[in-house]
């Protein structure tokens, strides 16, 4: 399988407009394509006033076939900006096989000088946009665009929304058939809020005939331009005699929203914590960061650089598949903070250090496009990393490393989130409808939400006690910069890593140590990083004359990274684990019955933990997906990879295994 071609193949013509190569067809009409816009979607579907009747923390959810060159995003990001009230948001989620490259979406953008100030939101963060779900968050949080990457029909039936307007929109039914199939339609009908509406610039009579056979009541409106006539409709619930999509397993089910009160207390202010305190906030929700130390990010968080290190499977596994999103998604919120300091895309080169893991290469380069991988051969990859090595790799261009403090800062000083310091968090009690936080007998606070951030800590919690979280103590070391190591151009990874200077310090690490509950750094386990060096770099190490340096005076830090059984993080709402067991014991008996009992939740607890050595990578977009559970929104991820880090994975392991 040879990876998606990573871009729309373009055409311009002599007025600068882009047409399709592969489909022949164009991307808006001659006459006005924004015309044509506002008039088949917007109108249609009765945006303006929809917009403006929402209420102040209500949202409105798009969903399209087709993003194109975002015309129609960018059109209806624009109306809701002149008629939504101020706290509502905009959810679009669009579906688009072959995404424009970034120079070809400036170029088409261009053309609309009316759309610039939402054209160059979307430019600066139109980066690391990969196969798969891409979530894209624009004006400081109330636009969010979810770009689903690939195959219409494989893609939809993995998303978990509800969508009130549809905006069919891809290449027309004569040149582009796929995107007009009856197993497509049956997506958007599984996907349409109660009344949702729907529009499309086609007339098509089979067109026609298939939307309403799938439950849409379509009819012909007057066209614009040199269209006679369009499509519009409603969704009026799921065809009779058709057999309905069967409904979520009441463990992976969303829990009831939570009325009342939108405030949520944060436990633990490190990447995970700042992140889940920065998706609410983004909600309009009121955050009540507790954190034991002194400032944010001072356990596995505060190392002076981490890498954006990407460990992939050829075979599309769900770690995979959260590894690309969650890297598009923290590489997009970098593009806020400043370079050199707090991050450098100086790209990440993976050696290729022994035949097991040149093997593992050689699949990753067959299966994912060079725009985020690349095979680079020996002399490649040392002319790319500025030092002498002894084996190519695989090089991803839009890695780098990051200085982990500066982003769990500017998560936590969000408007709406309050950090307070020196709250040791060791029990938590439930009263009438809030969580108590209390250091003892003092209470701390109190909300209707709690989300337990805090790592492996969170066991000391009688409610996420049994959560299968282990620490493993790593160990870092931090190098001076010398005139000859300036040379290191690019983050460098082996069985460890060594990162170009921050500030005129290299990081270098890091350690595994399962046994240790001691955090203060051992001379062993600097000696121990100084062989990962040497075998990354013999070069690398000459730079640095470390030679005249006892081992002794080596400067570092350690920190226990968490992690779970299956390497993937537990990211979710929590259920009680004993009334989990009793509720659905017959899961013993047979794995294949689904009790039809909802599952006992406790109610506005959540949880977002075990990240291991991948957070920088995964905790950003768990946030998104922990404030999607909470307010009941489009998920960020693929239903099966929500599901694949669910806390409720290791209760039904165990009831199916009869443990």
């Amino acid at each position: 399988m040879k990876p998606v071609l990573p871009h729309a193949q373009l055409d311009w013509d002599d007025l600068g407009r882009p047409r399709s190569r592969v489909f022949d067809d164009v991307y808006f009409s001659d006459q006005s394509g924004l015309d044509e816009t506002r008039y088949v979607f917007l109108e249609q579907n009765r945006l303006a006033e929809r917009f403006a009747a929402l209420p102040a923390h209500g949202r409105l959810v798009i969903g399209e076939t087709g993003f194109g060159t975002g015309l129609n995003f960018l059109c209806a990001w624009q109306l809701f900006e002149q008629h939504a009230p101020a706290g509502a948001r905009l959810h679009f989620v669009s579906v688009e096989k072959y995404p424009l490259s970034p120079a070809d979406l400036q170029r088409a953008l261009a053309l609309w000088p009316s759309l610039k100030a939402q054209a160059d939101q979307l430019l600066k963060h139109y980066v690391a946009i990969h196969q798969g779900f891409q979530r894209i968050v624009l004006d400081h949080g109330r636009v969010t665009l979810t770009l689903l990457i690939g195959d219409a029909l494989e893609q939809l039936p993995q998303l978990d929304a509800q969508i009130d307007a549809w905006f069919l929109d891809g290449f027309a039914p004569a040149k582009n058939p796929e995107m007009w199939t009856a197993e497509l339609f049956a997506e958007l009908a599984r996907l349409a809020a109660p009344g949702s509406t729907i529009s499309t610039f086609t007339s098509t009579g089979w067109v026609r005939r298939l939307l309403n056979a799938a439950g849409f009541k379509m009819k012909r409106t007057p066209g614009i331009g040199h269209k006679w006539e369009i499509l519009r409709g409603e969704f009026l619930g799921w065809p009779e005699g058709v057999a309905p999509p069967p409904p979520d397993k009441p463990w992976f089910a969303r829990p009831a929203p939570v009325s009342g009160e939108r405030h949520a207390l944060v436990i633990g202010a490190g990447l995970a914590g700042c992140a889940s305190a920065a998706s609410l906030a983004a909600r309009g929700w009121r955050v009540s960061l507790l954190e034991r130390h002194d400032a944010v990010a001072q356990e596995a968080s505060g190392n002076p650089q981490g890498v954006l290190y990407l460990k992939l499977s050829a075979h599309g596994t769900a770690l995979s598949q959260l590894i690309v999103s969650g890297f598009g998604y923290t590489r997009r919120l970098l593009e806020t903070l400043q370079r050199g300091t707090d991050w450098d895309d100086c790209g990440v080169l993976q050696l290729a250090f022994n035949h097991k893991e040149a093997e593992r290469q050689a699949q990753l380069a067959a299966a994912f496009p060079e725009d985020l991988l690349q095979w680079l051969d020996q002399p490649q990859a040392q002319a790319r990393a500025g030092v002498g090595l002894a084996h190519g790799g695989l090089f991803y261009p839009e890695g780098g490393w990051v200085h982990p403090p500066a982003l769990c800062q500017a998560q936590a000083s969000r408007d709406h989130v309050q950090l307070l310091k020196h709250h040791d968090v060791l029990q938590l009690r439930k009263v009438d409808d809030h969580w108590q936080a209390f250091d003892g007998d003092r209470l701390l606070a109190s909300a209707p939400v709690v989300v337990l951030a805090g790592a492996a800590e969170i066991k000391r919690f009688a409610q996420s006690a049994e959560l299968p979280l282990k620490r493993i103590r790593g160990q870092i070391t931090r190098l001076a910069q010398t005139a000859q190591s300036q040379a290191l151009a690019t983050v460098v990874c082996a069985e460890g890593y060594v990162a170009p200077a921050r500030l005129g310090e290299h990081t270098l690490g890091a350690s595994f140590d399962f046994n240790s509950d001691d955090l203060t750094p051992t001379t062993a386990e600097h000696l121990g990083n100084l062989a990962m060096l040497e075998e990354i770099s013999s070069d690398l190490v000459a730079r640095l004359n470390l030679g005249e340096q006892p081992a002794e005076q080596l400067q570092g830090r350690a920190a226990f990274r968490c992690t779970s059984p299956d390497y993937l993080p537990i990211v979710g709402p929590l259920a009680d684990r004993e009334a989990f067991t009793q509720a659905y014991a017959a899961l013993g008996r047979d794995a294949r019955q689904v009790p039809d009992i909802p599952c006992p939740w406790f109610e506005g607890l959540y949880v977002n933990s075990g990240h291991g050595s991948r957070g920088l990578i995964t905790a950003p977009l768990s946030g998104e997906l922990l404030a999607a559970w909470l307010d009941n929104e489009p998920l960020p991820l693929p239903r099966s990879v929500a599901e694949a880090c669910h806390p409720n994975r290791f209760a039904l392991r165990r009831l199916i295994r009869g443990k």
